[in-house]
């Protein structure tokens, strides 16, 4: 009991501090006199009464973290967060007379932090600009993760902060540390994220956009979160520069932020070269766009070769790294092209990026070890054991690999069982769920490019969004909760 109170107190103060970023909505609010001010300034009430009752009320439970703990904190605020963040969209469209469901709140705020970018929200460019800055500011929050920023203050309560880091890491690798202390290593990543956010908002006020449309598409790309304020996304705005500028921060924001902080850190480029994700990485990219770009062109898609390379970098990029944008309306290709940067899109990702999907590290794991497995067929007695870069790859994080393809090809056939069984037709379910797991956003039919989840019923709303959820905490970190054995001491 204890330890589930130390918990709470935690989560209470992780709310008291997402409630604080509700200060900048209120700000454009009155700057611009919008309409969504109260409902912002409510929210924001709201959520610092629950947040300072929840921590005030267990601050006498104060412990260091047990790994279980950790993994239900995440777990928690993950699932908590959202529900503060759903408070002023709820508000805004209840007051405007244009109510929209408690699920479709929800959705939306976990669409967000989650940095999928799927909405079932529609008529973009008619919404007021604070709420276009609060669907950003959850993508950008979401981006590198709320617990990653609380980290580097959980210390300052006593609290160490080494078991919650642990569960939100994503990827294999989660034992690597960049710093001694983990607290330095959250702020030197947050450091990276920020100052990669700031080049390129700057780089989109030069592109030719208002610093509104720059700050937001700013936020959902660095952090691969797909957000626009247009429902022609970047298409919207007709501009090659624009769209320059997401391509590059995209390749960007897929690349591990460890590698990153490291290559700033030592102030070389050796670390982009010695990590043995970001040279596969960049080839897949390359690889995927090639191959698309010469599809379109073969297909006589577009009527210059022009076009076709414009659009089918950047979509492929887009897909691939799960930041969910779109030059254009790309479901409307012929049907190689989408479903090859669907599929891509389930890998291509580096694990410590802001990417969802599989990772690519789990992927060179699961090739390697295959490639031995065919080799042991040919010479049974070889020994050969499985290196990533110079390190001995330990069999526990192997069979770990392999548990979680299991659980990710589990959860993508069920849930897109359940939105076929709830009426939703074979294309629309199954990208839906695959964009869903993923964290893509977009995927094909009633969900592609040029259309929304809004037309859903809240059962399949709840589905997509629980697989959201599934798919930013790597699956195993939420269902772990659902086990007897978690819950026996």
């Amino acid at each position: 009991m204890r330890g589930l109170l130390s918990i709470l107190h935690l989560t209470g103060f992780t709310m008291l501090v997402f409630s604080l970023t509700m200060l900048l909505p209120v700000g454009v609010a009155h700057y611009t006199n919008d309409g969504t001010f109260f409902a912002f300034l409510d929210a924001m009430g709201i959520a610092l009464v629950l947040g300072g009752l929840m921590y005030g009320l267990t601050l006498r439970h104060q412990r260091e973290l047990q790994p279980r703990d950790g993994f239900l904190l995440v777990s928690l605020v993950w699932t908590v967060l959202p529900m503060l963040a759903a408070i002023p969209l709820y508000i805004y469209f209840y007051r405007s007379g244009e109510p929209i469901s408690v699920s479709y709140a929800y959705f939306e705020a976990v669409s967000g932090l989650t940095t999928t970018g799927a909405t079932v929200l529609s008529v973009l460019h008619e919404l007021p600009p604070a709420i276009h800055v609060w669907r950003a500011l959850l993508a950008w929050i979401g981006g590198m993760g709320i617990l990653v920023l609380t980290v580097a203050i959980l210390p300052l309560l006593g609290v160490g902060g080494s078991q919650v880091v642990r569960a939100e890491t994503p990827g294999p690798m989660k034992d690597e540390k960049l710093t001694p202390r983990m607290a330095s290593t959250a702020k030197g990543l947050y450091a990276v994220f920020v100052a990669i956010s700031l080049v390129c908002w700057v780089a989109y006020l030069l592109a030719g956009l208002t610093p509104l449309d720059a700050f937001v598409h700013m936020c959902a790309t660095v952090a691969l979160g797909g957000f626009s304020t247009l429902d022609g996304s970047i298409g919207g705005f007709h501009s090659l520069p624009v769209e320059s500028v997401a391509l590059v921060f995209m390749l960007l924001g897929g690349i591990s932020y460890m590698t990153h902080f490291s290559a700033l850190r030592t102030r070389s480029l050796k670390a982009y070269l010695v990590c043995p994700q970001t040279s596969t990485y960049l080839w897949i990219m390359f690889g995927t766009a090639l191959t698309v770009v010469l599809y379109l062109v073969y297909e006589r898609v577009y009527p210059t070769i022009g076009e076709a390379v414009r659009h089918g970098v950047f979509n492929a990029v887009s897909v691939a790294t799960t930041t969910g944008f779109a030059s254009t309306d790309y479901s409307r290709w012929p049907a190689f092209a989408p479903w090859l940067m669907l599929l891509v899109s389930c890998f291509a990702a580096s694990a410590g990026s802001t990417g969802g999907g599989i990772k690519l590290i789990r992927l060179v794991l699961l090739v390697r070890q295959t490639r031995y497995e065919l080799l042991r067929l040919v010479h049974p007695r070889v020994v050969a054991p499985l290196r990533l870069g110079q390190q001995i790859v330990d069999t526990r994080v192997l069979l770990g690999v392999m548990g979680f393809m299991l659980l990710y090809l589990t959860t993508l056939a069920v849930s897109s069982l359940l939105l076929i069984l709830s009426g939703l037709d074979s294309l629309t379910a199954f990208t839906a769920a695959l964009s869903s797991l993923n964290n893509t956003g977009a995927g094909l039919g009633a969900v592609g490019p040029a259309g929304s989840y809004g037309g859903m019923s809240d059962f399949q709303i709840w589905v997509c969004t629980f697989v959201m959820l599934l798919g930013r905490l790597e699956l195993a970190t939420l269902l772990v909760l659902f086990t007897p054995m978690f819950w026996q001491r």
